[in-house]
């Protein structure tokens, strides 16, 4: 193992002994706000917490209310009034994936989706570090625009790109997808990145540079690492965006084998009689991955954003 990589290891050792250590002082200071609480704090705790609850209700609501349309008949959908199926049938979702093509829209949804979040994982991690940790003329001010971007709408910027890449000649394709995705991530991945690169100990990169590593080794063998919730989270924050935009592709997409899953569900039970439950069991169909993928990766995905925000 190299020094550098030892380094690295030592930077994660000595983070996860400060965690353990900081449990007991945290649950102590807990202990003394909740015996310090008066009557009115308690009142207003509550309060945020009924707001919170009634809140979750509203967002889950249509979230469950297309599981259940899902399993429903068209009629039951139309006239029925529970949310609960009173006769669940799996034939919805058996005709959908039929009619739906599920694997050929797959594949074309993941090639963008895998295609755009590596651009921006490589691309901004990169220029996170610079950022945190190199000095070059008007870098504050370069950072500062990058977060001014943050408050521009992406749809005011939707003619222009569809202009740019028709003479690029690249608009109807995959990888005219995947660019203004890329570069429409910016702002918010250098910001994330960034803080949570400015969080990494100064002298580790110090040590680093006596032992002889480069710039490059130095980020792929101390800051990358030490960063790996950061960067699952921006990687979450890209990826399920990118799999569920609709816009961008609904206009410059016009070769049926290019479409994604999004603008094959808008085609989906588009008779002269709207089919809701068909709708609703191709919507179904496309979230899953989308759900399994952030289960599996939510432990980095909270610890990434309280990392860039204490950054």
């Amino acid at each position: 193992m190299s020094d550098t990589t030892t380094i690295a290891a030592e930077a994660r050792k000595r983070t996860a002994a400060k965690r353990t250590v900081a449990k007991p002082a945290l649950s102590e200071r807990i202990n003394r706000s909740l015996h310090r609480m008066t009557p009115g704090t308690v009142v207003s705790r509550v309060i945020i917490g009924v707001l919170l609850v009634l809140y979750a209700i509203i967002s889950l609501y249509p979230f469950a209310w297309m599981v259940s349309a899902a399993f429903k008949t068209q009629e039951e959908v139309i006239y029925g009034t529970s949310l609960i199926p009173e006769n669940p049938t799996f034939s919805t979702l058996v005709q959908t994936w039929g009619e739906l093509d599920f694997f050929n829209y797959f594949f074309n949804s993941l090639k963008v989706t895998l295609g755009t979040t590596l651009g921006v994982v490589v691309i901004y991690s990169l220029a996170a570090y610079a950022f945190s940790s190199l000095r070059f003329p008007l870098r504050d001010w370069i950072f500062r625009l990058f977060l001014v971007l943050l408050f521009v709408p992406g749809v005011v910027t939707l003619l222009p790109i569809v202009m740019l890449e028709k003479n690029l000649g690249i608009l109807g394709s995959h990888v005219g997808l995947m660019l203004p995705f890329i570069n429409g991530t910016a702002p918010l991945a250098i910001l994330l990145l960034t803080n949570s690169f400015k969080a990494v100990p100064g002298e580790l990169r110090d040590a680093a540079r006596v032992d002889g590593a480069s710039e490059l080794k130095i980020f792929w063998k101390v800051y990358l690492p030490l960063a790996r919730p950061a960067i699952v989270t921006i990687a979450l924050l890209t990826a399920i965006p990118t799999w569920s935009e609709y816009q961008l592709s609904r206009v410059s997409l016009t070769d049926e084998s290019t479409f994604t899953l999004p603008i094959a569900l808008q085609n989906l039970g588009s008779n002269l009689v709207i089919q809701y439950n068909v709708k609703m069991a191709g919507a179904l169909i496309v979230v899953i991955p989308v759900v399994i993928l952030f289960l599996a990766t939510q432990r980095y995905f909270v610890n990434g954003l309280v990392g860039a925000v204490k950054g």
